[in-house]
């Protein structure tokens, strides 16, 4: 009898924390859209000619950048889209145009970002505390690449 008073304490103290829990507000979907090419916007328009390949290091911008934007992807925590400017056949830089307002998310942007330029795909690792934007990062800026390879 001495032990069932703590232990029912300790059971009720362990379950209010579960009582409390409210879910996040918006519902926990993931969808997809399809990727649309963003309209192009050419760097030099000196160069005339798109069918002479230039394998040289001399200058990135006599390559055309080819803008993408990925699809738009809902998750638990807010609607995640990137867009991605190609330069050549490298990625040159990427965008967060859509993100949710989470402190976690903001932090983890430069990270994915810096990631993504560095693995030059969307094969990287999800930043820790913020894995669903994470993984809707990825899922985004995995239909851009598609999208830019059509």
């Amino acid at each position: 009898m001495k032990r069932a008073l703590p232990v029912v304490a300790l059971s009720i103290a362990g379950l209010i924390p579960l009582w409390r829990y409210a879910p996040s507000q918006d519902t926990p979907t993931t969808t997809t859209e399809a990727a649309e090419p963003a309209p192009n916007s050419p760097s030099s328009p000196s160069s005339s000619s798109p069918s002479s390949p230039s394998s040289s290091s001399s200058s990135s911008s006599d390559a055309a950048s080819r803008v993408v934007r990925g699809s738009t992807v809902t998750t638990a925590k807010g609607v995640v889209q990137v867009e991605v400017t190609f330069e050549g056949d490298t990625i040159g830089s990427v965008r967060m145009l859509q993100q949710p307002d989470h402190p976690q998310t903001t932090a983890a942007v430069p990270k994915l970002i810096e990631e993504t330029l560095q693995a030059q795909s969307a094969d990287i690792d999800t930043v820790s505390g913020a894995t669903i934007t994470s993984e809707g990062y990825v899922t985004s800026l995995q239909a851009a690449l598609d999208a830019k390879g059509s």
